[in-house]
């Protein structure tokens, strides 16, 4: 999807923005020449996961963005402070805030640490409702039409979504929750407030890491694409949605899917919290056609 250019000259505070859906959104943005912070734990190189937010920074610029790199751990409220405190310095205001950093644990209730449910917990839900408590008395004042998204998913309800990882689900759909809740809180200020999913499972070194390989997967660009959507629709109007990126981007005209596929001509597999099977997923690609079809045919039923 191309640039239209919405983007110029606004801030955009993006967590855990080093590597992965967030640094494919920084590099979204910076592509308008939006002003991107990424606030990140990671200042030195990860021995398995590549990108510091130093190099990510260096990404954003030679996009053609402007860029803040600050060293955030989204659990401690004073380098939340310090980094929203420093993006307003620099910046002279926020006009957007991704909640992106996230942490994750597909473990049962007996075979999950407390140290590990604190950790979800604390990032996940904790980290996206206070890192929006920061920045919203700035989007509050940003005259440029200020939105806040968070990479949560649809509070799908099924309990198979908690079977086998109920500290998980709760973390996240805790980020779903604050979306709810502060779309109306926030409704009258103009703010709007949405979360984005994703509707197969990313390509990303995280799962590269896990052995799991990207065969199956999108790339990270169809979320930046249809993140970048969102952001630029008018958050007075358009606010409290669990969006999945699909439908997203196919009401935006996108047809073509197949050009998200890490591998062409691969069966996807369907991300956690979406009902459909693997099967449903694929059976609508027609023999000879490509997926990108498929997908824009299903879609529009939807």
């Amino acid at each position: 999807m191309e640039n239209t250019g919405e983007l110029a000259g606004r801030t955009i505070f993006i967590t855990g923005a080093s590597r992965g859906i967030g640094k494919a959104i920084a590099l979204k943005c910076a592509r308008d020449g939006a002003n991107v912070v990424i606030a990140a734990k990671t200042a030195e190189p990860h021995p398995k996961l590549p990108g510091t937010i130093y190099t990510a920074a260096r990404e954003v610029e030679a996009a053609g963005g402007k860029c803040l790199p600050c060293i955030v751990d989204i659990r401690f409220e004073d380098q939340v402070q310090s980094a929203v405190e420093q993006a307003v310095q620099k910046f002279g205001g926020i006009d957007v805030l991704v909640n992106n950093a996230s942490a994750i644990s597909l473990t049962g209730t007996l075979e999950t640490p407390m140290k590990r449910y604190d950790l979800m917990n604390n990032i996940n839900t904790r980290g996206t409702f206070m890192v929006s408590q920061k920045c919203l008395p700035y989007l509050k004042k940003s005259h440029k039409n200020p939105h806040i998204l968070n990479i949560s998913p649809p509070l799908n309800m099924t309990a198979k979504w908690f079977k086998g990882n109920v500290a998980y689900t709760m973390a996240k759909y805790g980020m779903s929750m604050c979306v709810l809740g502060m779309a109306e809180e926030f409704r009258e200020d103009g703010i709007g407030v949405n979360a984005l999913w994703p509707r197969t499972i990313i390509g990303t070194a995280a799962i590269d890491v896990r052995g799991h390989g990207r065969d199956g997967c999108r790339s990270t660009d169809i979320m930046a694409d249809a993140a970048y959507v969102m952001l630029t629709r008018d958050g007075r109007t358009y606010t409290g949605n669990l969006a999945v990126d699909e439908d997203v981007l196919q009401e935006a005209g996108v047809r073509d899917f197949e050009q998200y596929s890490c591998v062409p001509g691969h069966d996807l597999y369907p991300d956690l919290f979406m009902d459909e099977t693997m099967e449903e997923l694929n059976k609508m690609r027609p023999p000879g056609t490509s997926r990108g079809t498929a997908w824009a045919r299903k879609t529009s039923k939807l």
